[in-house]
């Protein structure tokens, strides 16, 4: 009881279910953070130009990245 205060508050989950026990404590968790959505809007991109003059250069001046498998 030392330890329960108003800013860190003790919670008890008490279930039979540990998997449903944790998503609900999860949910209690995420559910008492006050958020914004923070997702930005969409850019809106002009058309890119088309460029007639490019020609990929041959694989040999490139630097190849081989996977292993």
């Amino acid at each position: 009881m030392h330890t329960h205060t108003p800013e860190a508050p003790w919670y008890t989950v008490e279930a039979d279910d540990k998997r449903r026990a944790r998503l609900n404590c999860i949910a209690h968790v995420v559910d008492s953070i006050d958020y914004s959505d923070m997702l930005p809007r969409p850019l809106k991109l002009g058309r890119r130009p088309h460029r007639v003059e490019y020609r990929r250069p041959p694989r040999g001046q490139n630097t190849v990245i081989l996977t292993k498998h």
